[in-house]
Parts: structure tokens; sequence; C-alpha cells
């Protein structure tokens, strides 16, 4: 563009108080630049165009200087312009041209730890909000030239940056397609999180189910990078996305890559067997104990029976009664002050118990298998999967109640048909994943 279009185009700035211009003068050089003030590292500014521009004989070595930074940059419209400068761009305009060098000004570059996805070996290094950073992070997990990023911009008035990530060897080619399709298709005016993204491209928006995991460690994403998924890394994120995923990775843990194969399995079925008890307790109790008290032996029978002396309501009303007050337990030290949290939902859940055992609410094996349940809830590693599994646990109390035992078995073969019926991008949801072993290549022989 011309000097006299890109002055044109920085007029459209006359609207906010924010933008500086400022010109430079010295010994025939002249030069004009604009920038806004509170996104730019001011420091960088004097020190990179400020002080170079009076130091320099002349305005052409001063452009050449421009040039041969590696934060300068091209723009190659007046739209293109005023994003520059909204991201954080300085504007020098000199000899009829326009040089761009990104100073943008970042208060969110530092290596977070893990919060999340805890582990007890490995890395405990997490993505950071910046999204340069956390691209070196990755990068740094995963040395493969053949590493790809792009970038397309998110949200129409926050223009978020959204880097794809994936292994141009190793990729699913279907999934990456899908997923470029499905992000040109979206039209929303703000986009703010990685969370939010995967709700506007997830053609499956009324799935109980997750679609994409949403992970924190850079060590995940180079493990997935290489069994060609594709990444999603939103600016101002410190979470990233995966797709296509299976079922099984959301029982899965870096972990499990870190322990030998029979620490690794014992691991696996407690997380499997917390998925199950998590889903099918509540249910079985008011199954046996409302339909088919002989399943138990009679010693057991009677001893359920006897707990539930002077309990007023039904097992039915008994379990969506403590369960309730078990997911507000849940959801009140997600909001609370960290200070306060444990404490407070600890004693909470003690005084809880304890009074509703007295007042004959709800009988103490009700108490206990709440506990089960909930420690079992713990035991998913992926959250998405946990707020799934909490959900569908209510389906089958809801069906178990109205049919018995009959309908919790009937509701395990809609949850597999369920299952089998949906994808990720393309892929199976209950699909195997298997590692692949990549094969030493040697030279070809002609």
């Amino acid at each position: 563009m011309s000097s006299e279009k890109n002055i044109k185009s920085i007029e459209q700035f006359k609207d906010t108080n924010e933008l500086t211009k400022k010109t430079l003068e010295d010994e025939g050089k002249k030069a004009e630049i604009h920038y806004i003030k509170s996104l730019i590292n001011l420091e960088l500014l004097q020190k990179i165009i400020i002080k170079p521009f009076f130091e320099m004989t002349s305005e052409t070595k001063f452009v050449r200087y421009i040039r041969a930074l590696p934060q300068f940059q091209e723009s190659k419209s007046k739209e293109q312009l005023k994003q520059d400068v909204m991201s954080g761009n300085v504007i020098i305009v000199i000899q009829n041209e326009t040089l761009l060098l990104d100073l943008k000004f970042s208060t969110n570059d530092q290596i977070n730890t893990t919060s999340v996805e805890m582990t007890t070996h490995g890395s405990q290094i997490a993505l950071s909000e910046n999204l340069t950073m956390s691209i070196n992070m990755i990068r740094s997990n995963y040395h493969q030239p053949t590493l790809f990023v792009d970038y397309v911009v998110m949200g129409e008035v926050n223009q978020q940056k959204l880097a794809i990530i994936y292994d141009k060897e190793h990729v699913n080619k279907n999934a990456l397609k899908l997923i470029e399709e499905r992000l040109q298709t979206v039209d929303r005016k703000i986009i703010t999180s990685t969370t939010q993204l995967n709700n506007y491209i997830n053609n499956q928006r009324f799935s109980l189910f997750p679609q994409m995991i949403m992970t924190e460690r850079p060590d995940r994403i180079a493990y997935n990078l290489s069994g060609g998924k594709v990444v999603l890394l939103l600016d101002g994120n410190p979470q990233a996305l995966i797709a296509p995923v299976f079922f099984f990775d959301f029982m899965t843990t870096m972990e499990d890559n870190y322990h030998t194969f029979f620490i690794s399995f014992f691991l696996k079925f407690l997380r499997y067997t917390g998925l199950f008890i998590s889903i099918l307790l509540p249910s079985l109790y008011i199954g046996i104990t409302s339909y088919a008290p002989e399943v138990f032996r009679t010693e057991l029978a009677l001893t359920i029976a006897g707990s539930r002396i002077g309990v007023p309501f039904s097992s039915f009303i008994e379990v969506l009664f403590m369960l309730f007050f078990m997911e507000m337990l849940l959801e009140a030290s997600i909001r609370l002050p960290k200070a306060v949290s444990a404490t407070a939902t600890t004693v909470g859940g003690l005084i809880l118990g304890t009074a509703v055992t007295e007042a004959s609410l709800a009988s103490n094996v009700m108490v206990i298998i709440v506990s089960a349940v909930a420690i079992s809830t713990f035991v998913i590693p992926i959250n998405e999967m946990a707020f799934s599994i909490r959900v569908l646990r209510l389906f089958f109390i809801l069906v178990t109640t109205i049919f018995g035992l009959a309908g919790l078995t009937l509701g395990l073969y809609a949850l597999v048909m369920y299952l089998v019926s949906i994808n990720s991008f393309g892929e199976p949801y209950l699909k195997l994943s298997i590692e692949k072993k990549n094969k030493m290549k040697s030279g070809e022989e002609s």
C-alpha cells in the first residue's frame, strides 16, 4: 500500500483516544509512528525504534534495519492494518512505505504448573496463556520438522488468534479437513475460551459425551500429535483441544506411560471400576431395595432393611435427596475461595451426613453409597467425562425407578448402542486406540 492510503486507513482510529502518533525528525530524516500505548512494550519502542532512528545517518539505513528485525511484519490490506494495530503492532510510515513491528506487551507469558491434570511423576509444566509461549513448550516436547502450525482468527469482535497444530506426516487428514471446515462456519462475535470453541465446532452439541479432550499438559499434546491428532490452541487460554478422540482416551493419564505394565493395568482397572460404581451403584441400590431384595444374601438384605427403619421416603427419593446435596457440595468446592473450599465442603459433608441419619431422612447405607459414588467420580482423570457421568447417573436412576433391574439392564444396552452410534470428527467413538509404532525407514535402494 502507498503511504497516502496507509495514512487514510490510520484515520479510522480517530474515534479512540488511545491511538498515539509521534513524528520523529532529525537532520533531514522524518518518520511517523502510530501505536496504542496500552498494548505495546514502551521500553522496546524506545530501544528498537526511537533510539536507532536518531543514531542512523539516513532513512534508507533505518528502513533496512527495521526490515531486518525479527519483529517485522507485512501488512497486505487496510483491514489487516487495523487489526495489526489493535493486536499490539507499531506502524512506521517512512519513505512512502508502511512498516509494521510486533511490540506487543505481554503479561501472561509465565510458565504455569499443572492444576487440573495432576500427576506424581513426569513433567509438572502446563501451557501458558500466551500463545507463542505455549507453542514453544509444545515444540520443546515434539522435535519433528513435520510439525505444522496454521493460524486463523476467531471472533468478529475480539479477533482471537487460534493455532491449528498437527504433524503433517501422521495427521488424520479427514479429521483435519472437518475441523477446518467447521472453524469456517463459526460465526460468533466473541470467542473467549477453548471450551466455548469446542461447543461451536461440535456438530453434536446435544451429545452427552465430549467430542474433544481439553488438556493443559504439553506432554499429552505431544503424545497425541504423534498419534495423528489435531490440536487447537486459542491465544489467552492455558488449555488446548485435541481431536479426534475416543472414549478410552478419557480414562488414561500420562502416568500410564511412566509405570510398568502391571502398575498401569492396576491403575486403569481402578479407574474403570470407579466409572461403573459411579454410574451403577445408586441405580443398583434402588433396583434391589425396591424390586428385588432377594438378590442380596439374607443377612445383608436385613441389614439394609434395618437401616431404613424410620426413613419416610422411598429409595428413589432418598437417593435423589443425597445425590442432590452431594452435587451441591461439589459445585461449592469449585466456586469457593481455595483457602476455605476444602474445609467448608468437608465440614458440610460431615454435618450433612450425621444430621440426615440422625433425623432418619436417609439410611446409613445410603450415606456410604453416596460417599463411594463421590470418590469414584473423582477417579475419572478428564473432567469433561466426569461431568458427563454425573448427568448419565440420573438417567439410570430414572429408568431403574420405573422399570426396576430390567430397566437398568436395558439402559446399559442403550448406552452401548449410543456410544457406538456417535463419532468424533469422523472417527468411531468406541474405537480402540492402538499406539502406532514408528518404523525405522531405511534408505530405499533403486
